[in-house]
């Protein structure tokens, strides 16, 4: 074996180490929520002591969030704010990585639904439909970020910001 073989081994060796640690990590730094909006009400208990999980979504209802204007004010720090996080390790536009792809989430989700999911997605995951069916269909779950609820809006921004770009590309 030549040494650009072994070489390109062990290039692919510390790729897939650097990429599990990212899993093992998680979406970036972050730990407790300090966000001032409360966490989604708890569940009803079922009679075996679980949880029973709601049909809907509390916070799914009423007009998609990419359906409003965009305040373009807020969209760079959002995206800052997207990047930093590291949300990017697990989300992408247009392709899956680990976890939904984000092409045309604005459409399908209401800003309160986002913002919700955002500051706590470690009580949406139990509480709420669509969060725990999310949760079943991928492998890592959200973390949170400890992002405030104007820090959140202003990811939203950025999300529909960028929603809006790929659909008029994609005219």
């Amino acid at each position: 074996m030549g040494s650009r073989s072994l070489m390109l081994r062990a290039a692919r060796g510390l790729a897939a180490l650097y990429v599990a640690s990212l899993i093992v990590m998680g979406c970036g730094k972050g730990g407790g929520s300090s966000s001032q909006t409360p966490p989604p009400p708890a569940a009803d208990s079922s009679a075996s002591g679980g949880v029973t999980m709601p049909a809907t979504s509390l916070y799914d209802a009423g007009p998609r969030a990419g359906e409003g204007t965009i305040d373009e004010s807020l969209v760079k720090k959002g995206e800052l704010l997207f990047t930093s996080k590291g949300c990017t390790v697990c989300h992408g536009f247009g392709r899956r990585i680990t976890c939904p792809d984000l092409d045309g989430v604005t459409m399908r989700r209401t800003a309160a639904w986002m913002e919700h999911q955002i500051l706590h997605p470690e009580v949406m995951i139990k509480q709420d439909s669509i969060s725990y069916r999310l949760s079943k269909q991928y492998p890592l779950p959200m973390t949170n970020q400890g992002l405030k609820p104007d820090e959140a809006r202003t990811v939203i921004e950025f999300l529909k910001h960028k929603n809006r770009e790929a659909a008029l590309l994609k005219r």
